[in-house]
């Protein structure tokens, strides 16, 4: 009982950290990378789809990227996509293909990217911190149904601390990279 309880917080964590990656991959570093585009939808015959189902999305150099739409008529739309979010991004047409350079960053909107960095990394914690507490109350409840002793549970407390301290660790090592990566130059 109490191995499941500790193992269904420690696979909760890790999904915190991968939302976390997820989350810190569309923040911006001045190379260009598909994933920067991975939040954007396109109108497609009437619905919604992310651009990479409408079209190639590729790295042409390091602040480049090139796309590909498969329609003639999706160029404009995606243009309009891209000029329309919040990236900050102008993107040049030239025949079927769309490509985006990326701008330099300057030194604000690094450090104001870093911000929004650490605010992810905030929330991952806090969702760690969420789950670490569900965990304690579950044991709680073991204890109030006389399924554990009160040593089992202290002891399991400790061990969900533990976990909780091993993957609020991994939340500062994912930061402290991506916001080297932010203010490299």
């Amino acid at each position: 009982m109490i191995d499941e309880i500790k193992k269904d917080a420690r696979d909760r964590m890790g999904k915190s950290i991968e939302a976390l990656k997820i989350s810190l991959g569309k923040v911006r570093t001045g190379r260009a990378h598909p994933s920067l585009l991975d939040h954007l939808t396109v109108d497609y015959y009437g619905s919604e789809v992310p651009i990479s189902q409408v079209a190639n999305i590729a790295v042409e150099d390091a602040r480049t990227l090139s796309i590909t739409p498969w329609e003639k008529q999706m160029i404009q739309v995606i243009e309009k996509a891209i000029m329309t979010s919040d990236l900050g991004l102008n993107p040049s047409t030239a025949g079927m293909v769309i490509r985006i350079p990326m701008p330099p960053l300057t030194e604000e909107t690094r450090r104001d990217l870093v911000k929004v960095v650490r605010q992810d990394a905030e929330s991952a914690k806090v969702a760690i911190r969420n789950i670490r507490r569900d965990a304690n109350s579950d044991f709680k409840e073991l204890l109030k149904e006389k399924d554990i002793s009160e040593d089992e549970e202290r002891k399991a407390e400790d061990e969900i601390q533990q976990i909780t301290d091993e993957f609020v660790g991994e939340v500062d090592k994912v930061v402290a990279v991506k916001e080297a990566e932010l203010m490299e130059i």
